[in-house]
């Protein structure tokens, strides 16, 4: 991979790792309710569930979603319907973990799962493994492999940065956000986040 390659790469990276999305949303309100060290299982889940996305993209899971409309259909309707679930789980937590264990919760695997219904990872998989995976510049590329594993690299390292930047600063606010009902609040605001996300996939 040449020095502009990388150089893009990094780039498209930042943008779409540290910009408001599912995961840094999720992780952001994980933070607020059950502190970073709780939230620390969805934030490792995250660069291991996009990780293995990526790699099935990367090894002809890209070329099949692409040139199935029914496929991409359920990846967009199954990615707006993650969205609206965890809207919903959000807009009920009102207390903090600690004070109630029933609240808001996702562990490893789950997160590792919920990967594969999360449309903005779909869109970055398949933008990665058609942008820098199987092409170099305007040719195919000749060392898919190699670029692929460059593109995991690189990208593990935002995945994890960015979520872990956000539930730290929900982490940061769980003091003010314990006072009256600022969680719920928040929480809501969160939820409205993601349901304003889904309505535009729905129109995308």
């Amino acid at each position: 991979m040449s020095a502009e390659e990388l150089a893009a790469l990094l780039s498209f990276a930042t943008a779409m790792s540290f910009t408001p999305g599912p995961n840094t949303t999720l992780s952001t309100a994980l933070g607020a309710n059950l502190g970073l060290k709780r939230a620390l299982p969805f934030i490792l889940a995250v660069p291991a569930g996009w990780t293995l996305m990526m790699v099935l993209c990367g090894l002809g899971l890209a070329a099949l979603v692409l040139a199935a409309p029914p496929l991409r259909l359920a990846v967009k309707f199954g990615g707006i319907a993650y969205l609206v679930w965890l809207a919903w789980k959000l807009a009920r937590a009102s207390r903090l973990g600690e004070a109630d264990p029933a609240q808001l919760q996702v562990g490893f695997w789950q997160g590792v799962g919920l990967q594969f219904l999360n449309i903005k990872a779909w869109m970055l998989a398949l933008a990665l493994a058609a942008g820098w995976v199987t092409s170099a510049g305007a040719a195919p590329a000749p060392n898919p492999g190699e670029r692929l594993a460059i593109v995991c690299v690189v990208m593990v390292g935002f995945a994890f940065a960015s979520n872990f930047t956000y539930a730290w600063v929900g982490s940061m606010l769980r003091g003010w956000l314990a006072q009256g009902q600022r969680l719920l609040v928040f929480n809501r605001a969160m939820a409205a986040v993601l349901l304003a996300t889904a309505a535009w996939l729905v129109t995308a």
